[in-house]
């Protein structure tokens, strides 16, 4: 039952206004999926790096918004820059719309001198998605017996599947303390129509993003013993608007970190809380969204997991340096 009032709950928002605005799924440990987040974060490391992600959105809801994100990248010396890629799952309504992003991202570095250099990336991205008919719809439901009647909606075979290209772009200057990023997906605004409409768009999506490094000194530290790193992170999709505020603190491996995301349109959103391990070239963190609106009691929040792992590489002599990015 759970799977088929959240059927009808994606439809009956889907029919609340006259035209309807995809929008990208979002994951919460925004650093451990760089090249979602900004394809100039590729390259961001020296040696080659491959990241899996896992986020359950509303578990109370079943399998409500379930994604899944692979990537990988690494610097290419003869290109000045660096190549990578990622492939990302998404299910909705427990698959009642699934789509699939393929992506290739080639960033070329401008080195500025000794200490900064830009990070600027172009984006190609296939994507498919498929809406199955398993749906229940309003004129469906008995008000006391559930769903016994037949819909007057005009049904097509069992599924339909729209394909379309996508290009997205972004940059990233950073220095040895500090980073500042910008990314633009989705340019040609391509639409997602699966009668051939032209109102089904996917709008552009805005990536704002800052951060620093600073290093705590004390009785018994070392110099980077203990990290505290504040960042900044805004967002706009169409009329959506979110700023996440957050910090992570590092300490021999341990990392923790606490966001508070806000919604620029219904205020207040969630917290998410981090804990992370970092060791040499293995990195694993768990997040949790508690969700503060008014969905807190019906949603049960949000579970992420990310994974990544850095391969040996021969260490010669940079030509530029790597990025501070945080790492989780």
């Amino acid at each position: 039952m759970i799977k088929k009032y959240t059927i009808i709950l994606i439809v009956l928002l889907s029919g609340c206004c006259e035209f309807v605005y995809a929008q990208d799924p979002q994951f919460s440990q925004f650093y451990a999926s760089p090249l979602y987040l900004n394809p100039a974060l590729t390259g961001s490391v020296k040696c080659p790096r491959a990241t899996l992600n896992y986020r359950n959105q509303w578990p109370a809801l079943g399998s409500t918004y379930v994604t899944y994100i692979a990537s990988y990248d690494q610097q290419v010396r003869a290109l000045e820059g660096s190549l990578g890629g990622y492939i990302y799952s998404d299910q909705q309504g427990d698959g009642a719309m699934s789509t699939l992003n393929v992506s290739g991202i080639y960033a070329y570095t401008f080195v500025l001198n000794r200490r900064a250099n830009i990070n600027w990336a172009f984006q190609a991205s296939f994507i498919q998605k498929k809406l199955n008919w398993d749906f229940i719809f309003p004129d469906m439901i008995h008000p006391l017996y559930g769903p016994i009647y037949p819909t007057s909606e005009v049904l097509v075979p069992t599924s339909e599947v729209k394909r379309h290209f996508d290009f997205s772009t972004g940059g990233v200057l950073s220095t040895k303390n500090y980073f500042f990023g910008i990314a633009v997906h989705h340019l040609t605004q391509p639409t997602e129509s699966f009668r051939g409409n032209d109102d089904a768009v996917l709008p552009r999506k805005y990536t704002i993003h800052f951060g620093t490094n600073i290093p705590i000194k004390g009785v018994g530290l070392r110099k980077g013993d203990l990290m505290l790193s504040p960042n900044v992170l805004f967002q706009q999709q169409k009329d959506f608007q979110q700023m996440n505020w957050g910090l992570y603190l590092s300490r021999k491996g341990i990392v923790g970190g606490i966001w508070f995301r806000q919604n620029l349109t219904f205020h207040y959103d969630s917290f998410i809380m981090l804990l992370g391990y970092v060791k040499e070239k293995v990195k694993f963190a768990y997040s949790y969204d508690l969700t503060v609106s008014q969905l807190k009691n019906q949603t049960l929040g949000a579970h992420e997991v990310s994974f990544t792992f850095i391969f040996p590489c021969k260490q010669k002599k940079p030509k530029f340096r790597s990025m501070v990015c945080p790492s989780f």
